[in-house]
């Protein structure tokens, strides 16, 4: 996890040190609850960390898991004392009362220091001993399980006895309807010490995509690194692509970025180089996990901003369809291009991935747009959208679901092209053709005659 890199811990007196299970007692008797559901059992997960927010600022409704961030772990298998017990307390409480699963996370950056799990996972003992004293947190504060943030284990012996530990971890978790997730990196020869035999152990793993790539956590270089999990055998309902709510490389939260101007929101780089996700990327990779993994997480969520700048709230509205169906208030009319010929749906279809095309001008619905103050262009109920939210020159456009993402968002330029500022290309007739049926996409833009369109 990012951030936390250089937070340091210090022993908090009146917390608990747990040594075994047998120590633990239960704070409440009942049950764990279910978690909110999004569709398709899409997941949001939060990291809340120990040192930093508040659990009443929490967005509980917009989320489906929280992991309390840290416990650290002792050579011997006990864990150190865990930090402000009485923000968990208070966090499973809230969180099961808004059907959200709270979980420990265990580990972190520490700083680069793995040696107390290195030395644990070496011994069957003390691997006992560990997977005794987390049942007993588990059981104690009334948790819904274990996220394992052992940054890292190396390929090799440190891998093995990585898979070891987490095979014992799985089957003591599971066997009391407990998850155990687990965070790891991005990508790289170090993500090799997590085997593929981890991936039948854990309900999912939680990619950091941060703190890589250039600019810092850009899409391109975050699908790779959820691509190369995918691609060591992963399944895609066990892929949870990370997204950063801080910059790098000064470390500023979103919220402050924010702040200092609120047009940062929209960006992924203030002019002075603090480079994030802004809402359009957070979009954009939403979309992409909706389609190509098991859910989103984020670290962490004490950066959030509020208000419409929210981030967690972004993640939220993409999942449930970008919020009312109904159409901006805006300009309605026919859109013509090249030819004087009409952008138009193929067949009338309302269906997802409908091809949009040119074609003689006929006055129907699959001819009438919307051209919304909110920049999307509309059409029998959706929204004109890059297909598979593609940047490449020829990426084809069709009609979607409207959901907020960068890949819906157009901008009509004084020479006459739309600009789709997520890719920074201009909606385009392909082969510079005014044929019935030809192709839109998305090309560089040069304000060619298939690049010039009258709106209404």
């Amino acid at each position: 996890m990012a951030i936390k890199r250089n937070t340091r811990w210090a022993a908090v007196a009146a917390a608990l040190t747990v040594a075994a299970a047998g120590t633990a007692i239960a704070l409440t008797s009942s049950g764990t609850a279910q978690a909110a559901v999004l569709p398709n059992g899409f997941k949001s997960v939060g990291y809340m960390p120990s040192w930093a927010g508040s659990v009443t600022s929490v967005q509980y409704t917009k989320l489906t898991h929280i992991n309390y961030s840290f416990a650290l772990p002792n050579a011997n298998g006990t864990l150190q004392p865990i930090e402000n017990t009485a923000k968990l307390q208070q966090l499973v409480t809230l969180g099961h009362q808004n059907n959200v699963k709270v979980s420990i996370a265990i580990g972190g950056w520490n700083d680069g220091n793995d040696s107390a799990f290195e030395s644990l996972a070496a011994n069957a003992g003390t691997r006992t001993t560990f997977v005794n004293t987390v049942m007993g947190v588990v059981r104690q504060y009334n948790l819904d399980g274990v996220d394992m943030d052992w940054e890292y284990p190396d390929p090799g012996t440190s891998g093995n006895n990585y898979t070891a530990l987490m095979g014992q971890l799985s089957t003591a978790l599971h066997n009391e309807g407990k998850l155990l997730t687990a965070a790891v990196v991005s990508e790289g020869g170090t993500a090799n010490g997590v085997q593929p035999a981890v991936f039948g152990y854990v309900d999912w793993l939680n990619i950091m995509a941060y703190d890589g790539g250039s600019p810092h956590a850009n899409y391109d270089w975050s699908i790779n690194a959820a691509n190369f999990w995918k691609n060591r055998g992963l399944p895609k309902a066990k892929t949870v692509l990370g997204v950063p709510f801080y910059s790098r490389p000064g470390y500023l939260t979103y919220a402050q970025l924010v702040a200092q101007d609120p047009a940062n929101a929209n960006r992924d780089c203030t002019p002075s180089g603090e480079c994030y996700n802004g809402l359009p990327t957070v979009r954009r990779k939403t979309q992409w996990a909706m389609a190509n993994a098991g859910g989103i997480m984020n670290w962490e969520l004490s950066q959030d901003a509020t208000g419409a700048n929210s981030l967690v709230s972004a993640i939220y509205d993409t999942v449930m369809g970008g919020g009312p169906t109904n159409p901006p208030t805006g300009r309605t009319g026919r859109i013509t291009g090249i030819g004087g010929k009409c952008v138009d749906i193929a067949g009338a279809s309302s269906a997802n991935g409908t091809a949009v095309q040119l074609y003689d001008c006929n006055g129907t619905g699959a001819q009438t747009w919307t051209v919304g103050t909110d920049s999307t262009v509309r059409a029998l109920g959706k929204c004109l959208d890059v297909n598979a939210a593609g940047t490449a020159n020829g990426s084809l456009v069709q009609i979607y679901d409207c959901n907020g993402t960068g890949a819906q968002q157009w901008q009509s330029q004084s020479n006459g092209t739309l600009r789709n500022p997520a890719s920074g290309r201009c909606l385009d007739a392909q082969n510079n053709s005014s044929a019935n049926g030809t192709r839109l996409q998305i090309w560089d833009c040069f304000a060619g005659t298939n690049q010039r369109w009258t709106l209404p």
